[in-house]
């Protein structure tokens, strides 16, 4: 079971009617008993860095039960595009503590005539290493990306896929059990469908 942790910043909807279609048990929850006792968790996220981050730490005990189930437990964990920048140190976009569980830092994409800021629509990954997340990618995969800030992780190992948008950019990270995806795996079709499945059997 797969459990998709509503803290109030998240696209569920569109998550769960994926993982539906995948024929995957999947639950919305919000209680600290059910985030305890999740076997696999998806951290999603829409909007802005802090006030993601405050919803966090303003439910008491969240965030504690969140480091034990990430680095006690080593369970699966997921982070879909805002939530991919929260496992990092924090944001240019803000000024609150990310969840540190991937070493690095989200950046906005710089202004420019030639990029338009957000990076908005399909755009192709490079899986850098193999990994039972990509299992099945080739170099045409494609995925859909809506986003501002991009996230520069400070190990190599742990930028998992990168996409090219004015810069190289890490698309995917991982450390351990934890793994971050900067675009929408629920708005990507078979490409999204087939990562959320590798997912789902970990």
């Amino acid at each position: 079971m797969i459990t998709i942790l509503n803290y109030g910043m998240g696209n569920l909807g569109s998550l769960v009617n994926m993982f539906r279609r995948l024929g995957i048990k999947v639950r919305v929850e919000s209680s600290l008993s059910a985030i305890e006792a999740a076997e696999k968790l998806i951290l999603p996220g829409v909007g802005a860095f802090d006030a993601a981050m405050r919803c966090i730490d303003e439910t008491p005990g969240l965030r504690d039960v969140l480091n034990i189930k990430a680095q006690e437990e080593k369970v699966p964990i997921l982070g879909v595009c805002l939530g991919m920048q929260l496992l990092t140190g924090g944001s240019e976009e803000g000024a609150r503590r990310g969840l540190n569980w991937i070493p690095g830092r989200a950046l906005r994409f710089p202004s420019c005539p030639e990029l338009k800021v957000p990076h908005m629509g399909w755009n192709s990954v490079n899986v850098n290493f193999s990994n039972p997340l990509t299992e099945g990618f080739d170099q045409d995969s494609r995925f859909y990306f809506v986003h501002s800030y991009y996230v520069q992780v400070e190990s190599k190992n742990s930028s998992l896929m990168t996409t090219v948008y004015g810069r190289e950019f890490s698309s995917a990270i991982v450390k351990d059990n934890v793994f971050g995806v900067q675009f929408h795996p629920e708005k990507s079709h078979r490409h999204g469908m087939r990562l959320l499945k590798n997912f789902a059997e970990l």
